[in-house]
């Protein structure tokens, strides 16, 4: 019988390893899995590389997992804002290192690596420092950057409702980038707020399908 329900956080997080690249969903703290975080922070694990819209707000999620001194890198694209003032602090004494992406070529690179392309072409960024060392091409005579997938070893996701098969629903704005992060990591560990039975979940509702989630805490 298929269950991919955990009833505890930590034995569902303890896989996560020292330099993982981990993706956790959110767009701000909307949709932020901030139990997950906080079981991550008492996991212990450090030299990771975050994927994530943002740094961090105030002192929750992922502000603390960076102010506990676990993340090496931090792909984002929205850094600096008025209460990121961890990653402030982190960045100018030079110990976490930025990779900076443009929203959409984020959600695009992320979304290719849950697709399995190689590699996509985007207009964003032609032109500009994002650009430097990257291939580009004309293509209908307009200029494009060469972008690759952006993978990762585990993702972090909060959604509305699952099933023991892994099935998941969103509520509203919280869905963001949690289908696609999904999709590309290797292992996705969904906190949910709450595991109704097989059959429950209207099939027309359902946006990330079970086979790309591994583990369903409720929370």
């Amino acid at each position: 019988m298929i269950d991919k329900t955990s009833y505890s956080i930590q034995s569902a997080i303890s896989k996560i390893a020292d330099g993982n690249t981990v993706m956790i969903g959110g767009f701000g703290t909307a949709g932020q899995p901030a139990e997950l975080i906080d079981a991550l922070i008492e996991h212990g694990a450090k030299d990771l590389t975050i994927v994530n819209n943002n740094a961090g707000n105030g002192d929750l999620g992922l502000a603390a997992l960076l102010k506990a001194g676990r993340v090496k890198k931090i792909i984002c694209s929205f850094p600096r804002q008025a209460d990121s003032y961890e990653f402030d602090k982190l960045y100018h004494a030079k110990k976490i290192e930025l990779e900076l992406v443009p929203q959409g070529n984020l959600a695009c690179r992320i979304q290719a690596a849950g697709s399995g392309l190689g590699a996509i072409f985007t207009p964003t960024g032609y032109g500009t420092m994002l650009a430097e060392g990257k291939e580009t091409r004309e293509i209908a005579g307009r200029n494009y950057v060469l972008e690759y997938p952006i993978y990762a070893d585990f993702a972090l996701i909060k959604a509305y409702k699952g099933d023991r098969w892994g099935n998941l629903i969103y509520r509203k704005t919280a869905r963001n980038f949690g289908p696609i992060m999904a999709a590309a990591a290797k292992c996705t560990i969904a906190q949910v707020k709450e595991v109704v039975s097989l059959g429950e979940l209207d099939p027309e509702n359902i946006i990330t399908p079970g086979i790309f989630v591994q583990h369903v805490v409720r929370i």
